[in-house]
């Protein structure tokens, strides 16, 4: 008998509400059981898992078991101790705290895009931080490890043992890029657990959940652009993200939580040459246009986001930062000349695709692997365009603190240099669709 005595890959993501919480991990071979041990000071109670085989797609057709825990009816705002158990062998010692329910508290993020292995500069800052209790949540917005199926999907094992500092101890959620892609994005669906806080079932592309006064929304964009895996994904995602956003302004809920933030990958605007959020009428933004005499455009996101008053929204893919002023259809709608991020008529945008650029080789377990892709930078076009208030090249991630009802605050801080360059506070007096604004 092999014994699964390496539990490895150990991140969290948040369950259906702040008293669940959710495990997952992995093992290299095969086992009988898959628990958790867990509790305040003691470990008292045990939770069993799902474990499942999982087989990428690549040529050696590799098996990696992946077990599930959600651990239910927690206390907020606690501590937790646990340790991940197969065969009777456990982890190690990790430990969570549990979101504070309601609405009146501030939600701290560290927000990545673009992370891979070798050079992951944000890196050690983001786990320093997570160390001295900075973040409630990180948010991975797409493009992880360059890439996860490859090498046989040992990359993708390489750069889960590479956060787990990190994720093992905070939520670690995300969405999709497109360098999940491959094998239909099995590595991604596989790997990770997102659990959609309205309906409690997994949903790694589409999903939302509150915290504190934020309501967050979290959506591919990359089925606009792989429709070889079927289009159908697209209606079904922009139908689910309508009603999701219509609930979202109910009044009471619109009250409750007046922060509606969404994270996408492939942003609706950018000043980066050759690439595709250049296009005035770019898939994300505009949607996809009918053939009939009406030159209809369908599932376009921003038209809904302006819709039902969207107030931030965080992208990635393009290996940059870029801060915009608040814009919808390409024209500018600051609050004022004075303070534009003060009750800004349209959404605000933020790229964040810059946590490390591409890498050519890593070594992990004393071997080398040789990773083929080496995708460059998207440079700045020389003459940024009317809603571009800040753009830079540098290693860097971001921090948003939703203070209250009325205040957020996000800062970009330089990984290069610890500290940070940029920062904006964005206060709004209402929240809701613009349109009542704007009229």
């Amino acid at each position: 008998v092999i014994y699964c005595d390496i539990k490895e890959q150990i991140h969290l993501s948040l369950g259906a509400n702040v008293n669940e919480m959710v495990i997952t991990w992995a093992t290299l071979c095969r086992s009988e059981s898959a628990y958790v041990q867990y509790g305040n000071e003691s470990f008292n109670g045990v939770v069993t898992g799902i474990s499942s085989k999982f087989v990428d797609g690549g040529r050696q057709k590799r098996k990696i078991y992946i077990h599930r825990v959600i651990l239910r009816n927690l206390m907020e705002a606690k501590q937790y101790h646990y340790t991940c158990i197969n065969d009777e062998y456990a982890s190690e010692k990790y430990s969570f705290t549990t979101l504070k329910d309601g609405s009146n508290w501030s939600p701290r993020f560290a927000i990545i895009g673009d992370l891979g292995l070798v050079n992951a500069l944000s890196l050690p800052l983001i786990a320093k931080e997570v160390s001295e209790n900075r973040y409630d949540i990180i948010f991975h917005d797409g493009d992880l490890a360059y890439d996860l199926h490859s090498k046989n999907a040992k990359v993708g094992d390489a750069f889960l043992r590479l956060i787990e500092p990190v994720a093992a101890y905070v939520p670690y959620m995300t969405a999709p890029g497109n360098h999940e892609e491959k094998y239909n994005f099995s590595n991604y669906d596989n790997r990770f657990t997102m659990i959609d806080g309205k309906t409690g079932s997994k949903n790694n592309h589409f999903y939302s959940f509150n915290i504190g006064p934020a309501h967050i929304i979290s959506f591919s964009t990359e089925f606009y652009y792989f429709t070889n895996y079927g289009s159908h994904q697209i209606r079904s995602q922009y139908e689910w993200l309508k009603n999701d956003l219509r609930e979202a302004n109910l009044p009471r809920n619109r009250e409750k939580r007046p922060w509606i933030i969404t994270f996408g990958h492939r942003p609706m605007y950018c000043s980066n040459e050759k690439t595709e959020c250049r296009e005035m009428n770019n898939l994300v933004r505009k949607g996809i246009k009918q053939i009939d005499k009406f030159n209809t455009w369908l599932y376009g996101i921003e038209d809904l986001f302006f819709e039902y008053g969207v107030d931030v929204s965080f992208w990635a893919h393009l290996h940059s930062y870029e801060r915009l002023w608040p814009v919808y259809n390409h024209q500018v709608y600051n609050g004022s000349f004075n303070a534009p991020y003060t009750n800004p008529r349209a959404p605000v945008h933020i790229i964040t695709g810059y946590a490390v650029r591409h890498f050519k080789s890593f070594h992990s377990n004393h071997k080398r692997y040789l990773q083929g892709n080496d995708e460059s930078s998207y440079k700045f076009i020389q003459n940024p365009l009317p809603w571009s208030a800040m753009r830079v090249s540098d290693y860097g991630y971001t921090r948003m603190t939703i203070v209250n009802k009325t205040d957020l605050v996000i800062d970009q801080v330089s990984a290069t240099k610890g500290k940070v360059f940029d920062e904006i506070r964005i206060v709004k007096n209402f929240h809701g669709p613009y349109k009542k604004i704007i009229n």
